[in-house]
């Protein structure tokens, strides 16, 4: 008999999509919601004047991007819990509480990944503004990446 194998740390399985599309307004909204607020800060702390405009030019792009970002991370996961079947585990152990190590670290692998690529993204795409510096540029690409990266791959889902 063959083991069955699951990805616990992914928190929203490709078949709940296809299942359950109610879900999607609910994903789309959430990611949409936390986007624009991260830019909307940075671009405050930064103290640009012409926010309202940057954040219509700008916002569409990080969007979209961070999708792509977090596709790389869940295809980094998947790889890696192929490769590793431990990996795929839940983190904590459901009968004594320890935690995973390899399910752990590969997790954060998945979404150090990510974030990575969420600020190589959001950087080719702020370059198109010529109203940023690079310093600016640099400073919101960081500020997206490590608040938009996709931290809910730690939460176990079964």
């Amino acid at each position: 008999m063959k083991k069955e194998e699951r990805l616990y740390n992914l928190i929203l399985p490709v078949w709940m999509l296809w299942l359950f599309p109610a879900v999607w307004p609910i994903i789309l909204g959430g990611n949409l919601l936390v986007d624009g607020l991260v830019l909307l800060g940075a671009l405050t702390v930064l103290k640009l004047a012409d926010r309202r405009r940057l954040m219509k030019t700008l916002l569409p792009r990080i969007y979209l991007l961070g999708f792509a970002a977090d596709a790389v991370g869940v295809l980094f996961l998947f790889l890696i819990a192929s490769a590793v079947p431990q990996a795929s585990y839940p983190i904590f152990s459901g009968t004594n509480g320890q935690i995973r190590p390899v399910a752990l670290f590969s997790t954060l692998a998945g979404v150090l990944t990510a974030a990575v690529c969420i600020y190589w993204f959001d950087r080719a795409a702020l370059k198109k503004e010529e109203a940023l510096t690079a310093d600016q540029r640099r400073k919101i690409a960081l500020t997206l990446a490590v608040l938009t990266a996709p931290w809910t791959f730690f939460i176990t889902i079964y």
